[in-house]
């Protein structure tokens, strides 16, 4: 093994093994792909690793043991040209389950197979011929005449293939696209270069590089549809708390807003433009797809303050302290803090509740506090102030990489801090 070029190809198979095998760690470790995703990479890398096996014995067989091991050679090779070829028409199947196109009865699907059967009976028949490629008595490699007819079939399976996927390329994903290119492309070169130039193993190479190339690029397409299904989520779950305003604050205001009518009706214009600023805001929320200056959350944050102010009459103090507002936030931020606070906080046979609402500018971002002296909660409160400040920091998270924390005790009411 003095050669270069074999050193080189001992060098290309082992680079394969290490290909295959973290294929399969990832395929096997990752939580993002869906179980058909996982059968198929497991699959793809599992006859990669066959592929590669194959190959390695078949050099050590040729260049290694001697004219004695030439049968050895001959199976060797043919597991080689199985297992790298029958990758193809799993891709014909994948592309279409990218797609969302049903697997059963598909006549795309049969095709593809059609053409690899005569690609692998030419393969069987291969192994009683010279005219493709043979083993010598000696085990030496020799290709025959005709040993680019063996390759045509797999040239006609890659270009439909290609013809599948450009066909479907509207129904996937970019990142998906761009994966399936790739794991087309690269062996499909090496296989029209080695048609003509014996030496170097190309397709070896090439095969590993597509098949880890196309795997990373559709994790990294599930990885960001997670992401994105997550904000869906996140964002859903803001809207149903919108649509879910609780009952007695929407009958509590109108009866205020009734009595006040007779009593004192400027008040009550004031209290009903309030309302109906509150009402505007919240369901204007629902439509916001990103974040919002936060100077539009806290006009909605002073509105819903200023019914509370009139329900709760000399039981309320709000305090603004906000000379930083060129910030964004995701909308449904302070205003649900400060109305978990008011109905959390607020207790006759307590102390008026006072909320403090500041405003700072940091070296790293925004700073915003709610704090107030409220009774606090612990974890073995009720639930529903946790579930309520865990959905915004989920979306505030998600939608500008921000921080929630909170600190909150029985004794000294409760400071949230939001970080943008």
């Amino acid at each position: 093994m003095n050669n270069w070029i074999d050193l080189t190809n001992f060098a290309i198979a082992i680079g394969g093994f290490v290909v295959a095998i973290l294929g399969l760690s990832l395929v096997i470790i990752s939580p993002y792909i869906s179980s058909f995703q996982k059968k198929y990479f497991t699959v793809l890398f599992s006859f990669l690793f066959l592929y590669i096996a194959s190959d390695l014995i078949s050099q050590i067989s040729l260049i290694l043991l001697g004219e004695k091991y030439s049968l050895l050679s001959k199976f060797a090779i043919l597991g080689e040209s199985f297992f790298s070829s029958i990758c193809m028409p799993f891709l014909t199947i994948y592309i279409l389950y990218s797609a969302q196109n049903t697997l059963k009865k598909n006549i795309i699907i049969y095709i593809s197979w059609y053409i690899w059967c005569i690609y692998f009976a030419t393969l069987i028949i291969t192994q009683f011929t010279k005219v493709i490629y043979y083993i010598t008595d000696d085990n030496v490699y020799q290709r025959g005449n005709l040993y680019p007819v063996l390759l045509v079939p797999l040239i006609i399976l890659s270009i439909y293939n290609y013809a599948v996927l450009f066909f479907k390329k509207k129904a996937i994903s970019q990142k998906q696209f761009i994966a399936f290119i790739i794991y087309l492309t690269i062996p499909s070169v090496c296989i029209l270069i080695q048609m003509f130039l014996y030496g170097l193993l190309l397709t070896v190479i090439g095969t590993s590089i597509a098949s880890i190339f196309m795997f990373v690029f559709i994790l990294s397409d599930q990885i960001d549809q997670y992401i994105l299904q997550k904000e869906e989520n996140a964002k859903q779950r803001a809207s149903m708390s919108v649509l879910e305003m609780r009952p007695h604050f929407v009958y509590n205001t109108l009866t205020s807003i009734y009595y006040l009518c007779e009593q004192n009706p400027e008040k009550a214009q004031e209290l009903i433009h309030n309302f109906n600023s509150y009402l505007r805001k919240n369901f204007t929320a629902i439509a916001k797809d990103n974040t919002i200056p936060f100077t539009e959350e806290l006009e909605h944050t002073r509105a819903y303050l200023a019914v509370e102010s009139v329900r709760f009459e000399d039981k309320l103090f709000v305090e603004y302290d906000t000379p930083y507002t060129n910030f964004r936030l995701p909308p449904l931020t302070l205003q649900p803090i400060v109305e978990n606070a008011v109905k959390h906080g607020i207790d006759p046979e307590l102390e008026p509740l006072h909320i403090l609402i500041r405003t700072r500018e940091t070296e790293n971002g925004s700073v915003v506090e709610v704090s107030d002296n409220g009774p606090g909660f612990t974890e073995a409160d009720n639930n529903e102030p946790h579930i309520a400040l865990a959905n915004i920091k989920e979306r505030l998270e998600l939608m500008c990489k921000g921080e929630l924390l909170i600190e909150s005790n029985e004794s000294s009411g409760t400071r949230v801090t939001i970080k943008i």
